[in-house]
């Protein structure tokens, strides 16, 4: 597998550089990109993609092709070797979102890595619904602190949704807190400190995986579908600490698509649950793909862009057809189809642009991409409570841009939203702003209403 990546990343070179004519002398490809596509599939043959008796049920798409479903499952993450991760429940179908199917202690683990008391920890594993509102599963880890809550009122509820940019199992939220730290883990699971800050002050914490069984990174459907039944299924697991405080939803960068994404559902796919929220924290939130394609092609930050395709596709298969052998043979080799976010970002040097993993001229100019884009921009769905967006103000990969026309967006659609900007781009802001972040949800929690940063 590794021979196999080195031959197709020579051969992208190859192809970049220039396909040779009858003279043999190279051409530049870049006014006639069809010789680019073409060219690029001459040389690199289709990979092998394995026949299977059955399609797994985590691959199944109703009316696509046998050869389409076996492409689907070749790019579905690898085995963690952890069942509880693993394994695709049977008869998923027959349970409701938000069921739980199976829950362990991970108390002894979770604990040291966070460096905190608990009063238990415990990873739940429920059904929940997929991208196109099919049966899929998910995982959470609930913490609850050792001490009772003498705050008025039940006991609140935080959500931590963490920034998993990541499209393998073992470098998910979930295992590391079941697991330990790994060459894997992502240190903004652990930091900024959102989990450890919230048992501290008293608060119940849901870290839902949010990428689902299928790690569909940055796919927002499925991200908010997990979120929002994880809360149901922890409000049927503990009552008493989980079902009757109110809910407040901290993300950041990853985190800021699942914590965006479920505002903006809570309301129709969980009505039962979207009264209970106080307040929304997104920051650093990726809200317009179609710019990030501008924005994230070609530069350091093509490995996270192709990754986060790579995950919509796990969701939206129909994406699929556009890639050609190169995408393929990348997307089905283990190393790049269980990347972790360090990883992701060396496979920035590549500088590869998207439009060489596609056997279109313009990938983004596709009618599915262009479909894609409108869906996962979720335009004009108010969220269901307070927001409080935040950004960057020297971003360059995730304009503030974007999270200045999101709140534009909510406070046009009557939302209480507030925005602010720190100095900094992405991987300062995270910290420079958490304190702000979380004294914002620290007065959602006890019950202040925030005056609207919306004009007029």
């Amino acid at each position: 597998m590794v021979r196999a990546a080195v031959v197709v990343s020579i051969t992208i070179a190859a192809a970049v550089s220039g396909v040779g004519n009858a003279s043999g002398e190279p051409v530049n490809l870049m006014p006639f990109p069809d010789r680019l596509h073409t060219g690029i599939d001459s040389m690199i043959p289709a990979p092998d993609i394995p026949r299977l008796d059955s399609i797994p049920a985590r691959s199944v798409v109703p009316g696509a092709s046998r050869e389409l479903q076996e492409l689907r499952e070749a790019i579905m993450p690898s085995p963690s070797g952890d069942p509880f991760f693993d394994v695709w429940p049977r008869g998923l179908e027959q349970r409701r979102p938000g069921e739980i199917i199976t829950s362990r202690d991970v108390a002894s683990v979770a604990s040291e890595v966070l460096e905190v008391q608990v009063g238990y920890a415990r990873q739940i594993k429920f059904a929940t619904r997929d991208a196109k509102d099919r049966p899929l599963f998910a995982t959470a880890t609930l913490f609850v602190p050792p001490t009772k809550w003498t705050g008025p009122g039940a006991r609140p509820v935080m959500v931590n949704n963490p920034p998993i940019v990541a499209l393998g199992t073992r470098c998910t939220t979930g295992y590391t807190l079941a697991h330990g730290k790994t060459d894997d883990t992502n240190n903004t699971d652990l930091r900024p400190p959102t989990t450890q800050d919230s048992l501290e002050k008293g608060y119940a914490v849901i870290v839902p995986d949010h990428t689902g069984a299928r790690m569909a990174y940055a796919e927002p459907y499925v991200a908010a579908h997990v979120v929002l039944d994880a809360i149901r299924a922890a409000e049927d697991f503990d009552a008493r600490n989980f079902a009757n405080g109110p809910v407040a939803m901290l993300g950041y960068s990853g985190g800021a698509i699942a914590t965006n994404a479920t505002a903006k559902l809570a309301a129709s796919y969980a009505p039962d649950v979207a009264d209970r929220f106080v307040g929304a924290a997104i920051g650093g939130v990726p809200a317009d793909y179609r710019a990030l394609a501008g924005a994230m092609n070609a530069n350091l930050a093509t490995g996270v862009f192709h990754s986060a395709i790579l995950g919509i596709a796990r969701e939206r298969p129909e994406l699929l057809p556009l890639a050609n052998n190169v995408a393929q043979w990348l997307a089905t080799i283990d190393f790049f189809k269980n990347l972790c976010t360090g990883k992701m970002g060396y496979m920035g040097f590549s500088f590869v642009p998207t439009q060489v993993l596609s056997n279109v001229p313009d990938p983004y100019q596709s009618p599915v991409a262009e479909e894609i884009f409108d869906i996962t921009s979720m335009k004009d769905m108010p969220a269901a409570m307070p927001v409080f967006i935040y950004h960057g103000a020297q971003e360059w990969w995730i304009p503030a841009s974007q999270a200045r026309a999101l709140h534009a967006e909510q406070c046009r659609l009557g939302v209480n939203s507030t925005y602010r900007e720190y100095p900094g781009e992405h991987m300062i802001t995270v910290f420079t702003a958490f304190e702000d972040a979380m004294g914002w949800i620290e007065q959602r929690l006890t019950g202040n209403v925030p005056q609207s940063g919306c004009a007029g």
